[in-house]
């Protein structure tokens, strides 16, 4: 790979690489992911460095899952010996292209797509972008192949001049950042390794992730010190069944989910208000009752999850949010229930039977202290649950959602209930305090930058995307992990949190990242101008001001 590259400009390195890479396939849960990887470290090797020092690059296997995904990891050492070292990662997985539709078997062909788009008039947008020929199409083109190939550009730079570093550069890639951060999680007992053992002394971590326009004619350039996190809190909801014949006796858990999905989802009130800061609101990933097949029974149960941003609340108060809302809803259902009941029997002109319409809300941690008392033995119960079928062919989150099906059901009464807990994915946010030495020299950077290529930079607190970050350090208190792992099944086997090398590592997280329009979409697209002509020189001059004494 170098012979392509060493006579090219850094720009012209840079969008090569992304296209290479965008060529190949590398979609979250397959074995595109190893396969990108061995590539990288192939490209790794084949830089002058590296083929003095091939031990300074390497990948490590992720144990315990089945895919058998790796990290792969570019180490060059600074010529003063300092121990400061600056991190550099990307990652390696992309969504699928079922998004393109008809376009799918171009989805990873940049120049077929361009001319595509060229003629697309369905968006104008798109096609003078198309037409303007300083945008690269393609899946992954923006998140984030890209972001990758401006690293390994970097990468070898750096290691052709080391003397400008005053310190050490640790470059890794990770698999898995669209789905359950595997790869990152499982890295930092590398970072830990080469902490220990060669007593580095990590400075910042430098992500590129996408940014992009937040809003029509936007031309900010959005840089991040920190990263907004994530919690997936879920609701099984225990209703009471009948033959449809029968309806208006049911306690209907569909009409629950409904009313819970109407009153979280894009609800603003539920945002919190951080001043500058872009905020989003709850989004419903999955609402679905548990019918396996048709009959004319009402639905037993259904069940409901939603993606859930946090910055500065805890998963204390955002669960007790939720059961508030929850008590909310129930109250009123059991009313509207009651109500249609007597008024079913009235205008049919039948005596009504004494029902009860009590519909109990509670959290998994209150849950299962009740099943304690009746010595009922819910934590026995939870690993054996999972033991049993965490190798079946089971979504995480379903899992989760099996695990308090089988607690619903260790209680002999099994009254309507709506049990709020939380799965997998977790993950914290985080920020750099602006009297932190390294907030200071990041903006100053941009400050003169501005000046050099004519871009407005804003720097920001919170990654609003979701990001490998999150996992870098950890601000919050230690006690607030404890409701968290209260209220979410198996924890420590479902989504092992590295809390205790994340807060020994306490690495600063910042996200310069290249820029382009509708991540995730098959109209995805990267800027070549900023991302490959301004971003690589711009990441090169943070890092050094960062290592700067």
């Amino acid at each position: 790979m170098f012979s392509n590259l060493q006579f090219l400009e850094t720009a012209q390195q840079a969008e090569y690489l992304t296209r290479e890479l965008i060529k190949l396939k590398s979609y979250n849960g397959t074995n595109g992911e190893n396969l990108k990887a061995q590539y990288l470290l192939d490209v790794i090797h084949s830089f002058p460095y590296f083929q003095q020092h091939r031990e300074h690059a390497w990948t490590k296997p992720i144990e315990h899952y089945e895919l058998e995904r790796k990290n792969v990891f570019a180490f060059v050492k600074a010529a003063n010996g300092t121990k400061k070292t600056i991190i550099f990662h990307a990652h390696i997985d992309t969504v699928g292209t079922e998004d393109f539709g008809s376009l799918q078997a171009i989805s990873h062909d940049t120049d077929a797509l361009q001319a595509y788009f060229a003629g697309y008039s369905a968006d104008q947008d798109v096609k003078q972008d198309a037409l303007s020929g300083e945008w690269l199409f393609g899946r992954g083109s923006l998140d984030m192949q890209s972001g990758i190939a401006v690293h390994l550009v970097n990468l070898l730079y750096f290691s052709r001049y080391p003397e400008e570093l005053n310190g050490n550069l640790l470059v890794m890639f990770n698999p898995d950042e669209e789905s359950q951060h595997v790869g990152m999680r499982s890295a930092l007992t590398e970072l830990k390794r080469l902490r220990e053992e060669h007593s580095l002394e990590f400075t910042a971590a430098i992500n590129d992730d996408f940014i992009t326009p937040l809003y029509e004619g936007d031309e900010n350039k959005y840089i991040y010190t920190g990263v907004a996190g994530k919690l997936l809190p879920c609701f099984y909801i225990f209703g009471r069944e009948a033959h449809v014949g029968e309806s208006v006796s049911t306690i209907d858990p569909t009409i629950i989910a409904s009313a819970l999905n109407l009153k979280i989802a894009q609800n603003l009130q539920l945002v919190e208000k951080i001043e500058g800061e872009l905020v989003l609101p709850p989004s419903c990933l999955f609402l679905r009752d548990d019918k396996k097949s048709y009959d004319v029974q009402t639905a037993i149960s259904s069940r409901l999850y939603f993606n859930y941003f946090v910055y500065e609340k805890t998963p204390k108060q955002v669960i007790n949010e939720l059961l508030g809302i929850t008590k909310q809803i129930c109250t009123e259902q059991t009313e509207r229930q009651k109500n249609t009941y007597q008024q079913f029997c009235h205008v049919n002109a039948i005596p009504a039977k004494q029902l009860d319409w009590t519909i109990e809300v509670t959290s998994l941690e209150d849950y299962i202290h009740y099943l304690d008392n009746l010595n009922l033995h819910p934590n026995e119960a939870i690993q054996e649950t999972y033991k049993k079928y965490n190798r079946a062919d089971l979504d995480d989150r379903m899992l989760a959602f099996q695990i308090v099906e089988v607690l619903q059901n260790l209680d002999p009464e099994k009254k309507p209930r709506v049990i709020v807990f939380y799965a997998p994915p977790f993950l914290p946010s985080n920020y750099i305090e602006e009297d932190n030495p390294i907030y200071s020299k990041v903006k100053a950077e941009l400050e003169k930058e501005a000046l050099l290529v004519n871009e407005r930079f804003q720097l920001k607190k919170y990654f609003p995307y979701l990001s490998d970050g999150s996992f870098m350090t950890f601000n919050g208190p230690e006690a607030e992990m404890i409701s968290l792992k209260n209220n979410f099944p198996a924890m420590n086997q479902l989504f092992p949190l590295p809390l205790e090398a994340m807060k020994e590592l306490s690495i600063p997280s910042i996200n310069i990242g290249v820029y382009g329009k509708n991540g995730h979409n098959w109209t995805e697209r990267v800027y070549k101008p900023y991302s490959f002509g301004v971003l690589p020189r711009l990441i090169r001059n943070v890092t050094k001001n960062l290592l700067a004494d």
